[in-house]
């Protein structure tokens, strides 16, 4: 991709961080909250099947993103975790092996939650930044910009 290619997407990028920011924010502070933050962690420890309920939050949470720049898919590591961290249905037998079956919904749910976050602390940017900060530089591997 040339230059003045990358420049018009990041542009892009950032009109739909504007477009769609009071949707970011309310989906940060909904998955900062008590049911869909403290108590999925917690469920994990306590081994209850209630932590598979955080995955629809994941799967709004992916959607809002996509729409963010829609002419761009979504990296292909970001999108390997939602994969492998949702779409799952407790079994009993997942208690055998609780990690390899819950691990993966939560790493899901933070890598959607610090992308959505990284979104909101980046949407008063009038233009790319000459010198780039971490999680906008991570905004821009997301749809594979970097």
């Amino acid at each position: 991709m040339n230059q003045k290619e990358q420049q018009r997407l990041e542009r892009l990028l950032i009109q739909g961080i504007k477009q769609y920011k009071p949707r970011l924010e309310s989906m940060m502070q909904g998955m900062s909250g008590h049911w869909t933050y403290e108590d999925p962690v917690y469920r994990y420890y306590h081994q209850s099947f209630k932590v598979y309920e955080v995955q629809e939050t994941t799967r709004q949470g992916v959607d809002l993103l996509k729409r963010l720049l829609p002419e761009r898919t979504l990296n292909s590591d970001f999108a390997r975790i939602v994969a492998d961290g949702t779409g799952h249905t407790f079994d009993l037998s997942h208690n055998q092996n609780w990690d390899r079956h819950t691990r993966p919904i939560l790493e899901a749910f933070f890598h959607t939650k610090f992308m959505i976050e990284m979104a909101v602390r980046y949407a008063d940017l009038t233009e790319p930044p000459a010198v780039m900060p971490s999680g906008w530089a991570a905004l821009l591997y997301l749809f594979n910009l970097r």
